[in-house]
C-alpha cells in the first residue's frame, strides 16, 4: 500500500540522521498522533487511539529535519504511507512508515521562523571588496553627527544588512523578522 497522506502528531524520538551506501543522506523519528474526543456526558475532551509511524527523510530534507524537529515538538507530515508486514517466530509484525516529502511544525501549538535552504542558496550576503579604485567618493557633508546614517533609522525600524538574491537585484534583509525590503 503507497498512498499521501497528512498526519499531524507529536515528535516522540530524537532524530536519527545516517547516509545509505549510496550516499544519499537519511533521516528519520518516529511519530505519535493521538485522536483526540468529545464525551457530550462528561462535557470534556479525551484522548482517544495514538498510531505510531516511522518519519523518513531522504536527501535535503534530511538534512533540515535535523536542525529543525525536535522531540516533543507537534509536525505535519506530508508522504508516502508504507505499510510493512513480515512474520517472525510464527508472529505477524506490522510497520507504518511514511516516506516524508514535507514536514512542518503545527503552528496551532507554537510559532517558528523559516530559514531558506538550498544547494545554491537564494539569496546571499553582498561581499565583495572594494578596490580603491570602485570606492565611492566620500561625501564631507556625511561627517557632521547630524548626517550619521546610524542617526536615522532606515524604513525596517530594525538592523538590517544589504543582500544579492537570485537575479542580482538588492535588497535590504531586516535581521530581526527575516522579511525582504527594496534598496
Amino acid at each position: 500500500m503507497s498512498e499521501t497522506i497528512t498526519i499531524r502528531g507529536f515528535v516522540a524520538t530524537e532524530i536519527t540522521s545516517s547516509t545509505t551506501p549510496g550516499g544519499v543522506a537519511t533521516a528519520s523519528f518516529r511519530l505519535g498522533s493521538t485522536t483526540r474526543r468529545f464525551d457530550r456526558e462528561s462535557k470534556t475532551w479525551g484522548d482517544g487511539h495514538t498510531n505510531w509511524f516511522t518519519v523518513q527523510g531522504y536527501r535535503n530534507l534530511a538534512g533540515t529535519l535535523g536542525c529543525s524537529i525536535r522531540k516533543g515538538q507537534p509536525v505535519i507530515v506530508v508522504g508516502k504511507l508504507k505499510i510493512r508486514t513480515w512474520e517472525k517466530e510464527g508472529r505477524v509484525y506490522h510497520s507504518t512508515i511514511i516516506d516524508a516529502e514535507a514536514v512542518g511544525h503545527d503552528l496551532t501549538f507554537g510559532s517558528a521562523n523559516f530559514i531558506r535552504t538550498a544547494s545554491r542558496p537564494a539569496l546571499s550576503l553582498v561581499e565583495q571588496p572594494q578596490s580603491p579604485e570602485d570606492a565611492p567618493a566620500m561625501d564631507p557633508a556625511l561627517d557632521e553627527p547630524e548626517d550619521r546614517e546610524d542617526d536615522h533609522p532606515g524604513e525596517l525600524g530594525h538592523s538590517a544588512v544589504v543582500i544579492e538574491d537570485n537575479d542580482g537585484g538588492l535588497a535590504a534583509l531586516d535581521l530581526e523578522t527575516g522579511e525582504l525590503a527594496e534598496v
